[in-house]
């Protein structure tokens, strides 16, 4: 055999390998539902059952999913870019086990969820503010721009659970109806 067929049979057979790879690795990682809508997709790794299954109970659970709070809603690329910027960072913490007990949001993520919240409820921000100036002690905060909804909102929508053991069955879990 000469050594121009040795070297196309074996780069013929390193790229069928490699694609036979990547697609056991798409299927493996269930990779495209990450480009779908459902809320299942955010419990693809293990370590995010405790948020899918705080927020399943939520006030929210009926009428905001992941995508709805947590990825930007002003265009077809900037939720693309952000879905693929938090799926590096995050398979990367997953793959390399470098996730803490408690998963916290990056800021970019909570500038996002703010926005989202602020969207979403654009019709009372009015009197929210009005209540929060009133009714709110922010001595003790460096700035208002520190304090998020969530600070007062903490269980909304993922509940009082914040760590990975706090709920222990949530691995079966379940469809609401």
């Amino acid at each position: 055999m000469k050594s121009g067929k040795i070297l196309t049979y074996s780069t013929t057979v390193a790229v069928i390998v490699a694609f036979g790879l990547f697609i056991y690795l798409v299927h493996a990682s269930k990779a495209l539902s990450y480009l779908s809508h459902d809320p299942k997709a955010c419990i693809n790794c293990h370590v995010m059952n405790t948020q899918y299954a705080t927020w399943q109970h939520s006030s929210h659970a009926r009428v905001a999913t992941c995508i709805e709070c947590h990825l930007p809603t002003d265009g077809f690329l900037n939720k693309y870019l952000a879905k693929a910027r938090d799926g590096y960072n995050h398979s990367t913490a997953f793959t390399f086990n470098t996730f803490k007990q408690r998963i916290e949001i990056s800021e970019n993520g909570a500038d996002r969820v703010e926005a989202n919240c602020m969207s979403c409820h654009a019709t009372l921000i009015g009197q929210i503010r009005e209540n929060r100036d009133r009714y709110h002690d922010f001595s003790k905060v460096k700035s208002e721009a520190d304090v998020r909804c969530w600070h007062c909102h903490r269980d909304v929508p993922h509940g009082g659970v914040r760590g990975l053991a706090a709920t222990p069955y949530n691995l079966g879990v379940r469809e609401l109806q």
